[in-house]
């Protein structure tokens, strides 16, 4: 009898180790897939008591989370980026708008239009409207405001906020700001899946330019920038993202400048570039200034060789870094075609959108090139 009942003590405790390996893997994140269906809310026993955000703030977190807002430029954005989409319940104003160049907008309009508006958005005016918001009740705020006005909403609400920011390209804060989305919504394993994505292209793209020499550069311009609203071709930028994740040779940089500004029309004849880069969506107002101008215009290399492309405006309510990434990627195939002679951007953007945003995103790049606004050479004459 003793030696049955060590045989039945050895089963019992061999299935009980595997309950607790099917409990175990039953509680830990579901593998990643794009679009995956929601999962339930995050416990207590996976949750931090607290998380410390961008600004080095303690936000306590309440022992479960089900649900979220998002405010301010980027913080929406990032949370698409993690497929946490489903948790939130609220938005801002502009995304009951369908917006084509804000991808994450785009894809998820059908379910943004339906949620409740908490808070005025837009570049430079962050406005909560802090009943609505309490009326939603959110378990937590994601918000990308500055520590003052994030205190300030904490206090009125009652609910916790957690500040994040991706203002540019391969930005140290822009992975801070997943991380700790991540944690907070339970999207670990998708969070280092995107951040291994995003650094995977940066060093791309790196490797495939480090080594050119400088003088073997074509001098590159990038115009038509909207910053403040459209600009013409004298819209340009210093130091811009995409040209520096290539080592390009940007006229611009040249300057004292950095970020986006207009530029003298002389200084660009005298720089006189060898490729130029203009963004489609404000192509009308360098065709309506060609009519006015057009010695100008024929007077710059780039035009009369015909080396004229797109480059697509990636920001819009702050970076949308999937169409930075695919802007750098189609400027490498014009001005270094033997070193991305192997890219087919066709095939690269439809790559990027869909590790970025989801199965979702299969056809966007296409309802890109529908709306005349996909990636290729442009005429500046009008058509």
């Amino acid at each position: 009898m003793k030696h049955t009942r060590i045989k039945l003590t050895a089963f019992t405790l061999a299935v009980t180790v595997i309950l607790i390996m099917i409990l175990t893997a039953c509680g830990s994140e579901h593998s990643v897939q794009p679009n995956a269906p929601a999962t339930s809310g995050i416990s207590d026993s996976d949750l931090p008591a607290s998380v410390t955000d961008i600004y080095g703030r303690t936000v306590p977190l309440p022992q479960e989370i089900n649900s979220t807002i998002c405010l301010g430029a980027s913080a929406l954005r990032m949370v698409c980026y993690l497929q946490a989409e489903d948790k939130v319940a609220g938005v801002e104003v502009a995304e009951h708008t369908q917006t084509l160049t804000k991808p994450y907008n785009y894809l998820n309009y059908e379910q943004f239009q339906t949620l409740p508006i908490i808070g005025q958005g837009g570049n430079n005016n962050d406005i909560p409207y802090e009943e609505e918001i309490i009326t939603v009740n959110p378990d937590v705020i994601i918000a990308s405001y500055t520590q003052d006005a994030a205190d300030d909403l904490q206090a009125k609400t009652g609910i916790p906020v957690i500040c994040v920011a991706s203002d540019v390209l391969f930005d140290p804060t822009m992975y801070q700001s997943l991380e700790l989305i991540g944690t907070v919504l339970g999207k670990e394993n998708r969070c280092a899946e995107v951040t291994a994505f995003i650094q995977n292209i940066q060093e791309d793209l790196d490797n495939r330019t480090k080594e050119i020499p400088q003088e073997q550069k074509p001098i590159v311009y990038s115009g038509a920038v909207s910053f403040k609203g459209g600009h013409g071709i004298e819209g340009t930028y210093a130091n811009y993202p995409p040209f520096d994740a290539i080592h390009a040779n940007n006229a611009a940089d040249e300057t004292n400048q950095s970020g986006s500004f207009i530029v003298d029309k002389e200084q660009l004849l005298k720089w006189n570039p060898d490729i130029i880069f203009l963004d489609p969506s404000n192509l009308q107002l360098v065709r309506d200034d060609y009519q006015d101008n057009p010695d100008f215009y024929h007077s710059l290399k780039a035009v009369q060789e015909g080396n004229v492309y797109t480059q697509i405006a990636y920001n819009y309510y702050s970076v949308n870094i999937e169409l930075a990434l695919l802007d750098a990627y189609y400027a490498g195939t014009i001005i270094y075609p033997e070193q991305f002679q192997d890219i087919d951007i066709t095939a690269k953007a439809n790559e990027i959108f869909v590790a970025m945003l989801g199965n979702k995103a299969e056809h966007y790049y296409q309802d890109l090139i529908d709306a005349q606004l996909g990636l290729g050479e442009l005429k500046i004459e009008k058509q």
